[in-house]
């Protein structure tokens, strides 16, 4: 039996950044984060082709390194706020809060149903469904990616329902338990960059066609939930959420895959909107496009494929 060195290391992690000041821990993330920046090439390579999709093809130099660096040592922030959440009061998440549109989320819950907010892995998320919960008092369910071991994923739900989420693990039974937690109106959180199960729609996200998942799509079309493409900034010493109006979602009349086609593409055009604000906050470290399996393949690396075990 294979020994879980992972659950432990993070478990350690999250003690340890709750303890230090965050004048120490968030140093400390961040140059630890800056050195994988420098000796993952495959993470280094992803997040250049990222970086490059949306400032263009020509973005290199100076200019890209720091970006890279930026990109990595922001994706160490996540982890020291995300676990120093639990030590966090509701006033402390209330005054290092900004947003942007949050009466989209007010208005949809209003008509009675939950809202369905589209996310890209970006900034800190965790901190505005904290907000959410904490200081308005709404009932925040999060659709999340099952990982292995199974220790860490009990890890992280553990985490997350403390912090007043419900936590739905991806998977056959998500559909049904996310239908449910709309019509006892929650804000649904999904995070929709990435098509983890490889069953998704086709789509053109950045210039360069690829899959994102057809769940959001499905489940507005089907419950008339308000879609709201929405992301989490990290400014300054504190947060920014902007949420967009509604998504047109509507049936054409015709085949419901046509419309969950069309919906889709709205929502990757709307995430493309929301990432080109800060891409160097943009945290998706996985290939994603099919072209990134190539671009792995020719430096030697492999990556499943998505639906694929890891």
């Amino acid at each position: 039996m294979a020994v879980d060195w992972v659950t432990p290391l993070y478990k350690s992690g999250a003690a340890v950044f709750r303890t230090l000041p965050r004048s120490m821990s968030e140093p400390l993330a961040e140059t630890t984060y800056a050195a994988v920046s420098k000796l993952s090439e495959e993470r280094r390579l992803l997040v250049t082709r990222n970086l490059r999709r949306v400032r263009g093809e020509g973005f290199a130099g100076p200019e890209l390194e720091d970006a890279l660096r930026t990109t990595f040592e922001s994706y160490g922030r996540y982890w020291v706020d995300s676990f120093r959440l639990p030590k966090v009061s509701p006033d402390e998440i209330d005054f290092g809060f900004s947003f942007e549109g949050v009466e989209h989320i007010a208005r949809g819950l209003a008509r009675g149903r939950g809202v369905i907010n589209v996310l890209p892995h970006l900034g800190g998320w965790e901190w505005a469904a904290f907000w959410l919960t904490a200081v308005m008092g709404y009932e925040v369910t999060a659709v999340v990616e099952p990982i292995e071991p199974p220790e860490l994923f009990d890890f992280f739900t553990e985490f997350r329902e403390a912090l007043g989420m419900h936590v739905v693990p991806l998977g056959p039974d998500a559909g049904k338990a996310v239908l449910k937690a709309i019509k006892d109106g929650h804000v649904i959180a999904l995070l929709c960059d990435r098509d983890i199960e490889g069953t998704g729609v086709e789509v053109d996200f950045f210039g360069e066609k690829t899959t994102l998942p057809a769940g959001p799509a499905t489940l507005a079309l089907r419950t008339g939930a308000p879609l709201l493409p929405t992301a989490v900034y990290f400014r300054g010493t504190g947060h920014f959420a902007k949420v967009q109006p509604p998504l047109v979602v509507e049936r054409s009349g015709g085949r419901l895959r046509d419309d969950v086609r069309r919906v889709t593409q709205q929502i990757a055009t709307a995430l493309e909107e929301l990432i080109a604000i800060a891409p160097d906050q943009w945290h998706l470290q996985q290939p994603n496009w099919p072209s990134d399996w190539d671009a792995l393949a020719a430096i030697g690396k492999s990556y499943p494929r998505p639906g694929e075990p890891h």
